[in-house]
């Protein structure tokens, strides 16, 4: 079964304390689906559009359980946390095997 992966792109913080507090909560929210933070932080180089904003990549072990992390009681109390500290967007995708 392929694995799901959470890209998150943040195009701007405005309040790191928030966004400390989301962190806080994010990874136990996040943990009894299986996930697995792959990369967390400020890219050192970009191409072409790229932005020089925070990413993070998390795999999850299905698309399934990815999908269900993001609508968790649990992790929709981290993103309350978060508010409008921060602004961003969240792909989920499926990988390739």
């Amino acid at each position: 079964m392929p694995k799901g992966y959470w890209v998150t792109c943040y195009h701007s913080i405005s309040d790191p304390q928030k966004l400390a507090a989301y962190a806080k909560l994010a990874p136990a929210a996040t943990a009894p689906f299986g996930a697995r933070y792959l990369v967390r932080g400020t890219p050192s180089t970009t191409f072409e559009a790229g932005r020089k904003e925070r990413i993070v990549i998390s795999e999850f072990p299905s698309l399934e359980k990815a999908v269900a992390a993001y609508n968790s009681p649990a992790y929709q109390a981290a993103l309350k946390a978060l508010g409008d500290g921060a602004v961003r967007d969240i792909r989920i995708i499926e990988g390739t095997e």
